[in-house]
C-alpha cells in the first residue's frame, strides 16, 4: 500500500488524535498512524481525572493555568465524556499544615478557581473522609472517561475526513538528504507493508518519541514515568479527593464509573512497554488511602494497574532527575532548528487535561512550515452534542428497560437482547454491531470500546461468551479466537496478586476455576498473537 497526505500523525492517543481533529478541520489532508487499539497506550491508563489545576499551582504555574481553561473547554467540547465530581484538596493530620495557605493563594495567582469549605461541609459531602481534616477547598475537578473521549476523536476525525489507521506499525522514517520525508510499516492484522508521502510528520507517540525520533536520526530523551493505580470495588467518594500537600504517592482518590480509583506512584521506568507491578508500590497506595478515608483497608481492592508517562526534560543523561520532579509540561520540538532534520516536529510530554491546546501548537507549528496559515477551529467546534450525557450502567439498564424485551423467561429473549456482560450491561446486539464495524477480533477491543469485563467479576463470565460470539460473527479459526481468550484474561488479571484477599480471593479462585478447570484454557490450541504492544507487566 502507498499513500500520499499533507499532514501525517504518529501515535493515536489523546495528543496524536487531537492533532488529526485539527489539521482535518483546518483542511489539510491528514492520516494518523496508531500500532495499537485506541486508549491501548497513556491515553487509557490513567486515574481518568480532568485536571482543575490545583496540583501544579505551586511546582508548575503554567501549568496549572493552562489546565484550568482546557478543563472549562472540554466539558464544552465534550461533555458525554465528563463528569462533574467536582474536587477537594483536603489536609489530612499527616500533611504540612502550613502548605494550605500556600496552596490558596497560588491557586488565586493562576486563576484557578477555589473556595475554601470548613471541615464540616466537606465530611458532610463525603461522610467516608478522616474526620480529623483541618483544612478543604472545593476545586473544579472531574473525571473524564478517556475510552469515550478517544473514540469521539477518532470519529470527529473521519468527519472531517481525515484517515485514521489503526495496527499500522511504522518501521522505517523516510529520509531525502536532511529531510523526512514518509513512513514505511506493516499492517500488524493483516502483515502487509506500507509506505505514506508526507509534506511534514508530527511525532505524537508519547512514551514512545524517542523511539520514533530516533529512526529519523534524532535523539529525544523521554523518560517513562511508571504510575501505579488501584480500583476499589465501589465509589467511596463522589468527589475527586486530593491531599492538599506537595504531590506524592497516594495522594488522590478519583471516582470513575461505579470504582474509586487511588493513585498514583512515579517511578522511572527503562522500557515502556515492560514493567512491574511490585508488591510495596500496592502496600504504599493502600496505607496511604488510609490517611484520606480511615476504613479504605476494609473495602474491596478490585485491581492493580499502571501506565507510563511521558516525562521529557532537555537535559543530559548524568543531569535526570528524579521522575516525581520532572515537568508535567508539554516540549514542543522543531528538529530542523534542533537536529538539522527537516519535515517533523515532536510534541513530547503532558497530560490528558491539555491535549487540544498542545495540539493546536503543534498543527500552528505545522501551518508556518508549510507556509499555510489556517485558523485553528477546534476551540469552538463540538465533538459531541451539547446535551449529551455521561455513560452509566443505570442508562444502560434504563435503556433495556424501555425496550420492554426483559421478561420471566431467558427463553423468551430475543437473542440480540441476551446480556453478555450483566457488571456493565453489554448486550449480544453491541457486541456484533462492533464487530461488524471494526471487524477485530480482539476481545480487549470490546473491553476500550464497550467497558466488556471490566465490572466487579473482571470478566468472570462474560470473556468466554463474548469470544464465542466473535467466533461465530467473524468465522475464526479456533486457535485466533483462543489466543483472544488468553490474551483478554491476562490483561484483566495482570497486576492482581498483591492485592487478593477476602471476597477478592474468593472470587479470583471462581474466576480460574471456570476458565482453567472447566474450559480448559491452558490446554487451548492457539494462534499467533494479533495483539500489539501488550503492556508486559509482572506481578
Amino acid at each position: 500500500m502507498k499513500l500520499s497526505t499533507e499532514i501525517l500523525i504518529l501515535g493515536g492517543g489523546a495528543t496524536g488524535l487531537g492533532a488529526a481533529w485539527d489539521a482535518a478541520l483546518r483542511g489539510f489532508k491528514t492520516v494518523l498512524l496508531e500500532k495499537g487499539d485506541l486508549a491501548h497506550g497513556t491515553s487509557g491508563r490513567y486515574h481518568g481525572l480532568l485536571h482543575s489545576g490545583g496540583r501544579y499551582v505551586l511546582r508548575d504555574p503554567q501549568s496549572a493555568r493552562e489546565c484550568a481553561a482546557e478543563n472549562a473547554l472540554l466539558r464544552r467540547l465534550m461533555p458525554s465524556c465528563i463528569e462533574d465530581t467536582g474536587g477537594l484538596f483536603v489536609t489530612a493530620p499527616a500533611d504540612p499544615a502550613d502548605y494550605a495557605d500556600q496552596f490558596f493563594a497560588a491557586c488565586k495567582t493562576c486563576a484557578v478557581p477555589v473556595i475554601e469549605t470548613s471541615p464540616a461541609e466537606a465530611l458532610q459531602r463525603e461522610p467516608l473522609l478522616n474526620p480529623k481534616i483541618t483544612r478543604a477547598f472545593r476545586v473544579e475537578d472531574a473525571s473524564c472517561d478517556s475510552f469515550d473521549a478517544l473514540h469521539l476523536l477518532a470519529r470527529a476525525v473521519r468527519a472531517a475526513n481525515g484517515e485514521v489507521m489503526l495496527r499500522h506499525r511504522v518501521t522505517q522514517i523516510i529520509r531525502s538528504g536532511n529531510r523526512i520525508v514518509g513512513v514505511t510499516g506493516e499492517n500488524l492484522v493483516t502483515g502487509e507493508s506500507f509506505t505514506i508521502y508526507a509534506d511534514i510528520v508530527l511525532n505524537c507517540a508519547g512514551a514512545w518519541a524517542g523511539r520514533i525520533a530516533a529512526m529519523a536520526g534524532c535523539e529525544v530523551k523521554v523518560t517513562p514515568g511508571k504510575g501505579l493505580m488501584i480500583a476499589m470495588n465501589s465509589r467511596l467518594v463522589n468527589t475527586v479527593i486530593n491531599r492538599c500537600k506537595p504531590p506524592s504517592d497516594g495522594d488522590i482518590i478519583v471516582p470513575v464509573g461505579t470504582v474509586s480509583v487511588i493513585g498514583t506512584t512515579d517511578t522511572a521506568v527503562p522500557n515502556p512497554d515492560k514493567y512491574a507491578i511490585e508488591d510495596w508500590e500496592v502496600e504504599l497506595l493502600m496505607a496511604e488511602g488510609e490517611q484520606i478515608i480511615p476504613s479504605f483497608r476494609q473495602h474491596r481492592a478490585l485491581r492493580a494497574w499502571a501506565g507510563v508517562r511521558p516525562l521529557y526534560e532537555d537535559t543530559k543523561k548524568e543531569e535526570q532527575k528524579d521522575s516525581r520532579l520532572m515537568s508535567r509540561a508539554h516540549a514542543l520540538l522543531d528538529h530542523e532548528s534542533r537536529d538539522g532534520v527537516a519535515g517533523m516536529l515532536s510534541m513530547v510530554g503532558g497530560k490528558f487535561t491539555t491535549f487540544r491546546r498542545m495540539a493546536q501548537l503543534l498543527v500552528d507549528t505545522a501551518c508556518a512550515k508549510l507556509g499555510a496559515e489556517r485558523k485553528c477551529l477546534t476551540k469552538d467546534t463540538l465533538i459531541d452534542s451539547p446535551d449529551a450525557k455521561l455513560h452509566t450502567v443505570s442508562k444502560r439498564l434504563a435503556s433495556l428497560e424501555s425496550n420492554k424485551w426483559h421478561v420471566a423467561s431467558s427463553t423468551a429473549q430475543p437473542p440480540s437482547h441476551q446480556i453478555i456482560c450483566e457488571c456493565e450491561l453489554v448486550t449480544r446486539a453491541q457486541i456484533e454491531s462492533h464487530l461488524r464495524e471494526s471487524g477485530s477480533p480482539i476481545l480487549n477491543d470490546l473491553r476500550r470500546d464497550l467497558r466488556l469485563g471490566m465490572g466487579p467479576c473482571q470478566a468472570g463470565f462474560c470473556a468466554y461468551r463474548a469470544v464465542g460470539i466473535i467466533h461465530e460473527t467473524l468465522q475464526l479459526a479456533p486457535p485466533i479466537s483462543n489466543s483472544q481468550l488468553l490474551q483478554f484474561l491476562q490483561e484483566r488479571w495482570k497486576g492482581e496478586r498483591p492485592v487478593m484477599w477476602g471476597h477478592s480471593l474468593r472470587s479470583l479462585e471462581f474466576d480460574l476455576h471456570i476458565y482453567r478447570n472447566l474450559l480448559g484454557v491452558d490446554t487451548l490450541p492457539v494462534e499467533r498473537e494479533i495483539e500489539v504492544y501488550p503492556t508486559e507487566q509482572t506481578s
